[in-house]
């Protein structure tokens, strides 16, 4: 972890930012293990301590940056959890949350405000791209206390801390433990690219012109099961990530379920992605600032969230399935 450690350092010093981080987590050795992480990174520690502390502290005074471990919450832990989350929303404070497989609905759904970076049985590792993607997150108003040249020193020397975090993950842990896929964070530059090149002298947006056109039905949804079949058929024969496309998978997925009239939790929405939880998480979170998809509140148990594909990104799969015409049935 030095050279991740050193290009953190040299982050602070670059800008001069003094970021307070507090650390919650049952699990004694994990908890020491984050503050070391925290610490010899060159960042300032808040508090350090047990879930029942974070229960009875104010969520006003952790700091700017809070990190929880928490695989099971309980309902006093999702109610802790709740509260933080309102309070990092308008303070703009980020929020890092580590949790299980089967904590993580539970947690997604009572962290609706804040957009915490949620990280499932994580590495350590990942833990530290978390904390480079938490310094690129920097609330706006510290943000306008940099200058443009510190500010672009900032999200190189981050983007710098994730490359070196990615490639110790990749040297450090068995291969059939993680997938190597193109980070999300530079993949979605949909407003640019819907609808195909336009002139500089077109004035009207290609979202315009898809409004006022009569937008195809979507596919067949036993047609989209069976690409996705195909699609998973390959790892049969072939290292998967040979063909990690988390974001096109999730599309078919929730695709195939709109027509279908289901909803799709984020679980099963990670499964579908073929990449793991934290990684598929990531793109969720990418998706959806970017507009493809949505995260639709369950009326009858707050205690529920699923995710759905956007109008946007019906729109765009529509017309994909509609252009493809009979030949997308070549493509099972």
């Amino acid at each position: 972890m030095g050279q991740v450690n050193f290009a953190y350092g040299a982050v602070a010093d670059a800008v001069g930012l003094p970021f307070a981080v507090s650390v919650f987590a049952d699990d004694d050795r994990l908890r020491d293990e984050i503050c070391a992480d925290v610490e010899s990174a060159g960042l300032g520690m808040r508090e350090c301590g047990s879930l029942a502390q974070l229960l009875e502290g104010d969520p006003r005074s952790l700091g700017e940056a809070i990190l929880i471990d928490c695989p099971l919450p309980g309902a006093q832990g999702l109610a802790a959890l709740s509260r933080l989350d309102t309070r990092a929303a308008r303070s703009g404070a980020r929020l890092v949350i580590s949790t299980s497989v089967d904590g993580l609905e539970d947690v997604f759904a009572c962290c609706s405000q804040s957009d915490p970076q949620i990280l499932v049985s994580p590495r350590r590792a990942e833990r530290v791209i978390a904390l480079g993607q938490m310094l690129a997150r920097i609330p706006n108003l510290r943000l306008r206390e940099l200058s443009d040249e510190d500010r672009l020193t900032l999200l190189r020397l981050t983007e710098q801390v994730n490359q070196i975090s990615e490639k110790l993950e990749r040297m450090g842990e068995p291969a059939e433990s993680g997938r190597s896929v193109r980070s999300p964070t530079r993949a979605f530059r949909f407003d640019e690219q819907a609808g195909g090149p336009q002139s500089t002298g077109d004035k009207q947006s290609s979202s315009d012109r898809l409004v006022r056109s009569t937008r195809p039905p979507l596919p067949d949804p036993r047609l989209v099961r069976r690409i996705i079949h195909q699609r998973q058929l390959r790892a049969r024969f072939f290292d998967g990530d040979l063909f990690a496309d988390p974001a096109w998978d999730m599309l078919l997925d929730l695709t195939a379920a709109r027509v279908e009239h289901n909803r799709v939790s984020v679980t099963s929405l990670c499964i579908a992605s073929g990449v793991p939880p934290t990684t598929a998480l990531r793109w969720i979170s990418q998706m959806t600032d970017s507009g493809l998809l949505e995260r639709v509140e369950d009326d009858t148990d707050r205690r529920r969230a699923f995710i759905a594909l956007s109008d946007k990104a019906t729109d765009g799969m529509a017309r994909y399935f509609d252009e493809m015409g009979k030949n997308a049935a070549q493509l099972v």
